[in-house]
């Protein structure tokens, strides 16, 4: 109640002239870092031209948008996992490019020598990914693909939850075929392959592959109440129209 009270007194004192317009935009945390700073960027920038203020808000969002539904926030960064997937109707969405995440095997795992290892395969082994709550969306989206093959699998949950490097090193010491999985991080198709070093992990021993047919994507797209002011919503559309991956 306080958020609509708040919001609708700088509404006004923004039709009276008494106060620049503000964003409220919602960046959740387990971003790609490169994707992040990307949209945050070119939104302050779209933002600075158009005399608007951006305040930024770190907050998980779940499946419904619920921050900027229930008017927490105006705008956010998200996710949409499903093919066909629709945000609710009281929200606009620009999408702006599908990813899809990183796999790293043991290099004694068979898919290792060719990088590529198939849905079924890898529904057998134990995932390291997560923790849920900070990427809820494409937690749960990402696991009934894995439980449509293999009813009984789980996800699990890494205890350094932002290092992937301490994620593998984990893996690698099990001494068990153990995959990590990485949350949406790279453009659909735009897969290095395994024998490019990454100076972050190398030294883990572990190595990159890729999940035969993408089977685990995400929509990344920018989403808004739809009864923003104009310019505000302006300022969006400029921003998802600069970003190109």
């Amino acid at each position: 109640m306080l958020s609509l009270i708040d919001q609708g007194v700088s509404r006004t004192r923004e039709a009276a002239g008494l106060g620049r317009p503000r964003l409220r935009f919602v960046l959740p945390p387990s971003l790609p870092e490169e994707l992040a700073v990307d949209v945050a960027s070119r939104l302050r920038a779209a933002a600075k031209a158009a005399d608007v203020e951006v305040a930024w808000i770190e907050a998980p969002l779940d499946r419904e948008f619920s921050p900027i539904q229930q008017h927490r926030a105006d705008a956010a960064l998200g996710w949409l996992t499903a093919k066909g997937e629709d945000a609710p109707a009281a929200l606009e969405v620009m999408s702006l490019g599908q990813l899809e995440p990183d796999l790293w095997l043991s290099p004694t795992h068979p898919a290792a020598p060719g990088g590529v290892i198939g849905l079924d395969e890898l529904a057998g082994l134990e995932v390291i990914h997560g923790p849920r709550r900070l990427r809820p969306v494409t937690y749960d989206a990402w696991l009934a693909v894995l439980r449509a093959v293999n009813p009984r699998f789980e996800f699990t949950d890494t205890p350094f939850r932002r290092s992937l490097p301490m994620s593998l090193a984990l893996a690698a010491a099990e001494g068990r075929p153990i995959a990590v999985l990485t949350g949406p991080l790279r453009a659909v198709g735009d897969w290095p392959g395994s024998a490019e070093p990454d100076p972050a992990v190398e030294s883990t021993g572990m190595v990159r592959a890729q999940i035969e047919g993408s089977p685990l994507i995400a929509t990344a797209v920018l989403v808004w109440s739809g009864d923003l002011p104009r310019l505000l919503q302006q300022v969006l559309f400029d921003t998802a129209d600069s970003i190109v991956f």
